[in-house]
């Protein structure tokens, strides 16, 4: 592994590859808002939404882990842990993007959710797979112990072991992609019904092979398995409330510049 950049104690690649994605994300973003949204300012506001979202959803998935740490031994009492839950801080991130689009961009640019929705989960993925790239640079998120031709012996552990992050974040690179067509190419606006659904089964299945301890929510299931359940479900009600918020966003004759969705 290579977690520390020339040497330097506080340059390291995990820091450089959540950087990359962060960058990414907001290039990919920007590049929709440009060729898509239409009503002026609506996508500044967009982008500035999101970086409060990111900052929000980063404070929740520690609290999330922290908490997770509790519960599973509440005799060593409540710390903040260095970790941190990644599916949390997704939860944490869409609730602080939609508290700002109610109590301020649906008021000031009218019910416009449908036409940023699309481009959310593209986002998010290409800074998720750049993220678990530096998980794997850093030794952290590892799977459990194995002899195959896959293991890989991470610095601390002196064992072969799955490149779990690896398998992440090769998926979420081919979801990025399927994702980017489907928005771009075929004007799709279920992205995000099919993000939440793809990665819940993923990461329900890939827990089992995970092999840092990370606390548990309910019976033998880690945090992240009970949160994908959660992530399924809501992709199939949130399928459900789109098409109704699309067929909406369609009929209302008062909203100026509208997409083409």
């Amino acid at each position: 592994m290579y977690p520390r950049l020339f040497g330097h104690p506080y340059l390291n690649t995990f820091g450089l590859c959540i950087v990359i994605g962060l960058v990414l994300c907001f290039v990919v973003g920007r590049y929709y808002g440009r060729v898509k949204c239409a009503q002026a300012g609506w996508a500044d506001f967009v982008e500035f939404n999101a970086y409060v979202a990111i900052a929000v959803g980063g404070g929740v998935s520690v609290f999330a882990q922290s908490l997770f740490f509790y519960l599973k031994n509440p005799e060593a009492g409540f710390h903040f842990s260095p970790s941190a839950t990644y599916i949390s801080g997704l939860f944490g991130g869409i609730a602080s993007f939609l508290v700002g689009y109610f109590f301020y961009g649906r008021r000031r640019f009218g019910p416009r959710l449908v036409e940023v929705a699309p481009i959310i989960p593209v986002c998010i993925t290409i800074a998720h797979a750049f993220g678990r790239l530096g998980c794997f640079f850093a030794g952290c998120c590892y799977g459990k112990d194995t002899h195959s031709i896959l293991g890989v012996v991470f610095p601390g552990l002196g064992r072969p072991v799955f490149p779990t992050q690896l398998f992440e974040s090769i998926f979420l690179f081919l979801l990025f992609g399927v994702l980017a067509w489907l928005v771009f190419k075929k004007n799709f606006y279920q992205g995000m019904s099919v993000y939440l659904f793809a990665y819940g089964v993923f990461r329900f299945l890939i827990e089992f092979i995970r092999g840092d301890d990370r606390g548990a929510l309910l019976g033998g299931l880690s945090p992240s398995q009970t949160l994908s359940l959660v992530m399924i479900v809501a992709a199939v009600v949130l399928w459900f409330v789109m098409e109704r918020m699309v067929r909406d966003y369609r009929a209302n004759g008062d909203l100026q510049n509208k997409m083409a969705i």
